[in-house]
């Protein structure tokens, strides 16, 4: 969340950046509630002084006065309970307010909702068809891919079994990813599947509600992770880090979870919009400084391109608009790689996001970074980008490289993990 004194020191341009994403929160509710916050601090402070001030009047007094000066002490303790009760009210009232206003925006970030992210730049060409592609449905039938019809038997609509070469090319997609960014020199992890509710919300997500897309187990404080952001993220939740060490660069293979509710639709046929799928993460903390924190998120954009352009798909790069941020992230580039049978010959389709959220969630989680040129701690800013969601590479593998005879050549690089040329 944002700094409590920030945002009562820069309402107005905190008030403009929610209304520039299209979120609707009360900024003068966060300040009242400070100030009463703040009265009754003072009140408790100074019934606290005439308490300690009447205790050690007891000891001196008379028989005849004591009884009056216990009295009195006891009236002061009950009224210190009703203001520390009061003040535990608002405190709670006053963060419920303030982890509703959102991250404060890049000031290059294009202003507006979806519609409105601005494109900086192709990379590689649009496959040439003389014949009508498929989509990735129809191709994963055609050579046994994906049964959809057992992953509804069993777990219901959304879910589904890859099966046969569609194993080997997730597998592939995962070790490729992997590799990469074992040489990039990220510290590779694989992640619980579940995090601490208090972890989901820290990172940015509602994990319990009417409009959540989790899904939470009953009867505790544990939901499954939409990505493994939630869990690198978590993982140093509380930590205080030595800002020499930083940034630090965390990888993580993880199955994720959503509830997706509502998505149907020839665009989102067949597994781009599914309810649980694996996908390699990317993860960093950094000093509490935009420099560097810009930095490394322009580092995350070139490993995700890199790896598309290695599995030779054309896509775009978009630098997300305001109102498509979400509520942590500063700023956000996603790549779309073009899909040829989505919707109605082709379009393009979203297979990564990379997003600096400075110190957003790192105050929300507790993440502080210390150094010995200055006294304290600071919020660290932590970054995260997509290496590879195996769903989405697949449909953009299968789509853009099939032939007219049916086949779907293999993308060379994954060419050693999946052990053909040619699928079909």
């Amino acid at each position: 969340m944002l700094d409590l004194q920030f945002i009562c020191e820069n309402a107005d341009d905190v008030k403009q950046n929610c209304e520039a994403r299209g979120v609707t929160v009360d900024v003068d509710a966060v300040i009242r509630l400070r100030e009463e916050r703040n009265k009754l601090v003072g009140e408790g402070d100074e019934l606290r002084r005439q308490q300690k001030e009447t205790s050690s009047q007891i000891p001196k007094a008379s028989a005849e006065d004591r009884p009056a000066l216990i009295e009195a002490g006891k009236k002061l303790r009950e009224q210190i309970s009703g203001i520390e009760a009061r003040q535990k009210e608002i405190e709670a009232d006053l963060r419920a307010e303030q982890t509703q206003i959102p991250n404060m925006t890049h000031p290059d970030a294009p202003i507006g909702g979806e519609d409105d992210a601005s494109e900086v730049h192709l990379s590689g060409q649009k496959p040439e068809f003389d014949f009508e592609p498929l989509d990735h449905y129809d191709l994963a039938a055609k050579h046994d891919l994906i049964d959809f019809e057992a992953g509804s038997r069993v777990a219901g609509h959304g879910f589904y079994y890859l099966k046969n070469d569609a194993v080997m090319l997730e597998m592939a997609l995962v070790q490729f990813a992997l590799c990469k960014l074992r040489d990039e020199g990220f510290t590779l992890h694989t992640t619980p599947d579940l995090a601490r509710d208090s972890v989901l919300e820290g990172i940015g997500f509602n994990p319990r509600g009417d409009e959540t897309q989790i899904y939470s187990v009953n009867d505790s404080d544990l939901s499954l992770v939409a990505t493994a952001e939630i869990t690198l993220g978590g993982a140093l939740k509380d930590q205080t880090l030595d800002v020499k060490d930083l940034p630090l660069k965390f990888a993580g293979l993880s199955h994720c979870f959503r509830t997706e509710a509502g998505a149907h639709g020839r665009k989102t046929r067949g597994i781009y919009r599914v309810h649980q799928f694996t996908k390699v993460e990317m993860f960093a903390f950094t000093g509490p400084d935009l420099e560097q924190s810009n930095a490394v998120h322009a580092d995350i954009v070139r490993i995700e391109e890199e790896i598309f352009q290695a599995l030779g798909l054309h896509y775009r790069l978009i630098d997300t608009a305001t109102g498509d941020l979400g509520g942590p992230a500063y700023r956000k580039f996603d790549l779309e790689a073009w899909m040829p049978g989505r919707g109605d010959g082709g379009s393009y389709g979203e297979v990564t996001s990379a997003s600096n959220c400075t110190d957003y969630q790192a105050r929300r989680l507790n993440i502080r970074c210390k150094s010995a040129e200055k006294k304290g701690t600071q919020f660290v800013h932590t970054l995260n980008g997509t290496a590879i969601s195996c769903a989405r590479a697949i449909i953009a593998v299968l789509e853009n490289y099939q032939q007219k005879d049916g086949s779907i050549v293999v993308p060379e690089v994954l060419r050693p993990w999946v052990g053909k040329d040619v699928i079909g």
